[in-house]
């Protein structure tokens, strides 16, 4: 069990999707083999995952962007909570300086949540931050563009500020100039020496999972391409709706696996021609090394599971998702991926992505150059820099307790 046996751990991530809390949940099972304790806050679709699986966790209160028609509602947004974010905040962090005070941590990980940090400052808790966008950017448009320069300036200032706030910045990631979200990572040079490049964390690394053989409705033969839906529902839905109809219409040469994400529906498998549809596949990553390409939105996490798995991409991003057109814009710049608007997806537009990416052995050599590069075991170099923490900490070489809120 060594150092960390018995130690209280505070994890801490988004709760929208499962993206976060998915990324957090590898190390804290490897932290509770170790022998420590583990205590999660979230909200949303991450606690009832958690909740789910049984783990322990508390909730805590959250600020939403509000979503039309699967794309982010700038404009809604910044009227339904622009006034309201000050305080919500401050809210934010009182729920988590109760639960902190309560659990008794030694050490915070926060994954892209900035309440965390500012209360384990204000109690004086080391605080490792997985993040990969350390700015976030505002999306823009001509109808709203003052609006979203002026909010742009404000996340740079307080949003990357605040980050700075952690003993360590822990970047889940390939590093340059392979890093996939190297357009978000614009981390100023004063701190700089905060960050490291960890390596991507899996729930399931290739090595360790077994390849799908009896799919559900599928034969055998031609190449199949894995759609997995991911992100919050009104995000998705628009997108599996656009989806169905166009992969009935694929040539029958492709077997094509759709995961809508929605485990509470009937789990029984339904096949249009070459589609098969399945409400939720359990154990995503057998599918995932079974597939020859994967269709999927353009998460942080889902391109580097599906880029670990050696798989080419066709990505396409949450309309008015700045990270995700980032990302997607950077797989494809490494030459690993295909990218496509939402708006512009039609039958044509797909295949001729899908027949690019299945078709070319340029993707399948970049990825295997881009995974050569890793740092090695995201979750163990994780729990690596917590044993570094604590270790500080015992030395009283962390950052002292804030003063002031």
């Amino acid at each position: 069990m060594g150092r960390l046996e018995g130690v209280r751990i505070y994890i801490s991530p988004c709760g929208l999707g499962l993206g976060h809390v998915s990324r957090c949940l590898p190390i804290a099972e490897e932290l509770r083999r170790r022998g420590a304790e583990i205590l999660f806050s979230t909200y949303q679709e991450g606690l009832e995952y958690l909740k789910k699986i049984g783990f322990p966790v508390v909730s805590a209160p959250y600020m939403r962007m509000e979503v039309l028609d699967g794309r982010i509602d700038l404009k809604m947004s910044s009227v339904k909570g622009g006034l309201k974010a000050p305080p919500s905040f401050l809210n934010q962090v009182r729920v988590e300086l109760e639960h902190m005070r309560g659990f008794e941590p030694e050490i915070v990980i926060s994954d892209t949540r900035l309440s965390s940090i500012f209360a384990a400052r204000l109690l004086g808790l080391p605080t490792a931050l997985i993040l990969n966008q350390f700015q976030p950017i505002v999306p823009r448009s001509r109808k709203n563009f003052n609006l979203s320069k002026i909010a742009d300036g404000v996340l740079l200032t307080l949003i990357g500020g605040g980050w700075t706030l952690s003993d360590m910045l822990l970047i889940p990631d390939f590093p340059e100039p392979y890093t996939i979200s190297l357009d978000l990572l614009r981390i100023p040079k004063r701190h700089r020496d905060l960050a490291r490049f960890v390596g991507p964390i899996l729930q399931k690394r290739p090595e360790e999972c077994e390849e799908a053989v009896d799919l559900p409705g599928i034969d055998e033969g031609d190449p199949l391409i894995l759609a997995s839906i991911s992100g919050p529902e009104k995000e998705r839905i628009p997108l599996i709706s656009k989806l169905i109809p166009i992969l009935r219409e694929f040539p029958r040469s492709y077997r094509i696996l759709l995961s809508m994400g929605m485990p509470r529906l009937d789990p029984r498998p339904r096949t249009y021609g070459p589609l098969t549809i399945l409400p939720w596949l359990p154990d995503r990553f057998r599918y995932l090394k079974a597939c020859d390409a994967v269709i999927s939105r353009a998460g942080h996490g889902t391109i580097l599971q599906n880029l670990c798995y050696g798989k080419p991409q066709i990505l396409i991003p949450t309309p008015g998702h700045t990270e995700q057109y980032a990302n997607a814009r950077r797989a494809k710049e490494l030459g690993i991926a295909e990218a496509l608007h939402q708006g512009d997806l039609t039958r044509d537009n797909l295949l001729r992505a899908v027949e690019m990416v299945t078709g070319l052995d340029t993707y399948r050599e970049r990825i295997r150059e881009i995974t050569s590069t890793s740092p090695g075991d995201g979750v163990l170099n994780t729990i690596k820099a917590v044993e570094e923490l604590l270790a500080r900490r015992s030395i009283g070489n962390i950052k002292p307790p804030a003063t002031t809120c």
